[in-house]
């Protein structure tokens, strides 16, 4: 029997028609990375590491920002759905207080147990720039019988945090209304510098 790692890894490395009868599904991947998630409980993990309650940190809504990670090392393809998916998903939570903001991200690579896990407070006059960021990624298209399909090209947006000596990024592929939530951080880092 296969173990998850090597089901994953086979999802984004096999070819063939072989392979395309017994390569897992675009959404159960979708529904194995959902799963992984939900199991870390990482809102609790990321509020255990600020050493805050809640209630301290409500000075806008806490913004959730997540999606696949493109980053060297990844195994990348783009699903018969026409989405690009890699084997490493992003999940940050950023909190708000009334002086500082509160990053914790946690990166997670389905194809393995590496992990990467980070927390960092700043302060909003140390901040210099929220920014988002279209970057595009050639992968290959995932094919039935008969074939190699060319790689494509397909866009990614991440977003960027901006202190003096250093940055932080993190993918917002899985964020539908990511702008919304940057602009609200963003008029706030404005009032708070202002």
């Amino acid at each position: 029997m296969a173990t998850e790692h090597e089901k994953v890894r086979k999802y984004f490395t096999a070819t063939g028609c072989i392979a395309s009868l017994t390569r897992m599904k675009d959404d159960v991947y979708d529904k194995m990375v959902v799963d992984k998630l939900n199991a870390l409980n990482l809102k609790q993990k990321a509020l255990g590491k600020t050493g805050l309650d809640e209630d301290q940190l409500k000075e806008i809504p806490p913004v959730y920002l997540h999606g696949f990670n493109f980053s060297s090392g990844s195994y990348i393809r783009i699903g018969k759905d026409g989405r690009l998916r890699s084997s490493k998903y992003d999940a940050t939570w950023l909190f708000f207080s009334s002086t500082q903001m509160y990053m914790y991200s946690y990166t997670m690579d389905m194809a393995s147990d590496s992990k990467l896990e980070k927390g960092e407070e700043y302060f909003y006059k140390d901040i210099t720039n929220f920014s988002t960021t279209s970057e595009s990624v050639s992968a290959p298209q995932t094919s039935g019988c008969g074939g190699n399909s060319k790689p494509q090209s397909r866009e990614y947006n991440t977003f960027t945090l901006v202190v003096p000596g250093d940055k932080f990024s993190c993918s917002i592929s899985g964020v539908t209304d990511a702008d919304k939530s940057i602009s609200a951080m963003k008029q706030k880092l404005r009032e708070k510098k202002g």
